[in-house]
């Protein structure tokens, strides 16, 4: 049963506190390498610290590619301008959101977005036009599917779709396939755009002929996407819309009576189907909240209203700009997304003057059976991205086989894969050591993509630019 504004208001008073949540997840982190909350202080003092966290320092890599604690190793599995396509091109470029799947005789197959914004003469590398693949020819991203074999002996690398634009994150669905999400509102005729964009599409990475005639699912809204994910139980679709002036929303999508989610269906509804939502949520004492940067405490929950879009194809309007201040609540930068425990963990990856607080970082965790979110994960404004051990700006995020989250780290300066447990500590698994800048003005891209293979013996993730996808073993072991 939901709990209304009432009943959240009323709990909380009895509680004295927040709103208790059976069953969920503990509080994750908040600043790095601290606990995140007085119940893990106190486990630390009654020395219930259990197993050492992590997994060691970060050894600089002689290569200069990725820094990595001692016993794990990795391997280049594609390349932007060196490893090829099935169809004799290079490798596109500006790697993103990526999941896994189960393949063929024990392979590994992974749908790889490509972030690259308009036409594609800006781009020595965007993704081929391959025939029937194609959305709008004059786009340049899109998806490359990756069939790595079951011993990681061989690569073959193909194209899912083209012709789209700024492919940034996605979602992987539950019946397997992926949704990847255009981050941009241009319209046919801006930016040499010859159709509109900011849609969702459905990738299948084992059927290829699935994919033929791209059509985007404008049931789902046409905004600056970031990532979405899929609940199996209700069928609703949340998504993340990364975009400021003013700051970005969280969706939520309700599907029409009687509609059954499958590979290939989300494609068949019509352009208007369902329901698209954005959020409104209020505290404890039933008070709106215009902003998540509100929050300045991990344990922090509010309740959650949902409001109807009124042009989710905005037509005239950007779809966040329809409403007025007061009606909806608010978030900067909205990024990775990630369904587990029985709810979506969501990523702001930053707020900074044009939101009520600043932080580097926080994750959320929304109970839809519950209707409430649940922050988990705060990072405060890092003084010095330049110095290594901080961590700002999370983005792609996954929760690990091994307990907790990997969170990719899209902030200033020097850029990492970190964990954060259950019991609110934060660890590094990776640093990107690839300097593309100079020697006086260091410059390190974002990572991207990180997501465990199916049997969680392998981590995979992205350097952005110039884009590598990279595999990642070693000692793993649980966490926290």
């Amino acid at each position: 049963m939901a709990v209304t504004r009432r009943d959240f208001a009323k709990r909380s008073a009895y509680t004295g506190a927040g709103f208790a949540l059976v069953g969920s997840a503990g509080v994750l982190g908040t600043a790095p390498g601290a606990l995140a909350t007085e119940v893990a202080d106190t486990a630390a003092e009654q020395g219930g610290g259990g197993a050492r966290l992590g997994y060691g320092p970060l050894v600089a890599d002689p290569k200069g590619l990725l820094a990595l604690p001692k016993g794990f190793t990795y391997r280049i599995i594609t390349r932007t301008g060196e490893t090829k396509l099935e169809s004799g091109e290079t490798t596109p470029s500006n790697h993103d959101g990526t999941a896994t799947f189960e393949g063929r005789r024990g392979a590994t197959l992974l749908v790889n977005n490509h972030e690259l914004a308009g036409p594609r003469k800006d781009w020595p590398h965007p993704v081929p036009l391959i025939d029937g693949l194609v959305y709008d020819p004059a786009a340049s991203g899109g998806c490359t599917v990756v069939e790595v074999a079951k011993h990681g002996d061989h690569v073959t690398e193909w194209v899912g779709i083209a012709g789209t634009a700024t492919n940034c994150a996605g979602g992987r669905t539950p019946w397997g396939t992926w949704l990847t999400c255009e981050e941009t509102e241009d319209k046919a005729g801006q930016n040499g755009m010859t159709k509109d964009h900011g849609y969702v599409f459905e990738v299948d990475p084992l059927d290829r002929e699935a994919n033929r005639d791209p059509k985007p699912i404008k049931a789902l809204g046409r905004y600056a996407h970031e990532a979405v994910v899929v609940d199996p139980k209700r069928g609703h679709l949340y998504l993340t819309e990364d975009a400021s002036g003013p700051n970005g929303l969280l969706y939520r999508w309700v599907p029409p009576h009687g509609f059954e989610h499958g590979r290939g269906r989300l494609r068949t509804l019509k352009d208007d189907a369902g329901v698209l939502q954005a959020p409104r949520c209020y505290d404890s004492g039933g008070k709106f909240v215009d902003d998540l940067s509100r929050a300045t405490k991990t344990g922090t929950v509010y309740g959650v209203d949902w409001e109807p879009v009124p042009d989710r194809d905005a037509k005239s309007v950007s779809v966040r700009k329809q409403f007025k201040d007061g009606e909806i609540t608010r978030a900067r930068k909205l990024e990775g997304m990630w369904w587990a425990d029985g709810g979506a963990y969501i990523v702001s990856s930053y707020a900074r003057e044009e939101s009520p607080a600043q932080h580097d970082g926080q994750v959320w965790f929304y109970d839809p059976k519950r209707r409430t979110l649940t922050l988990k994960v705060l990072l405060g404004v890092n003084p010095d991205p330049s110095k290594d051990g901080a961590f700002d700006g999370p983005d792609n995020i996954t929760v690990s086989p091994y307990g907790g989250l990997v969170i990719a780290e899209d902030g200033e300066g020097i850029q990492h894969l970190f964990g954060a447990t259950d019991d609110g500590r934060t660890y590094p698994i990776a640093r990107n050591d690839l300097n593309i800048g100079s020697a006086e003005e260091p410059e390190f891209s974002e990572f991207t993509g990180v997501v465990f293979s199916p049997d969680g013996r392998t981590l995979y993730a992205n350097i952005q630019v110039p884009g590598i996808m990279l595999a990642i073993t070693g000692p793993w072991r649980r966490q926290g």
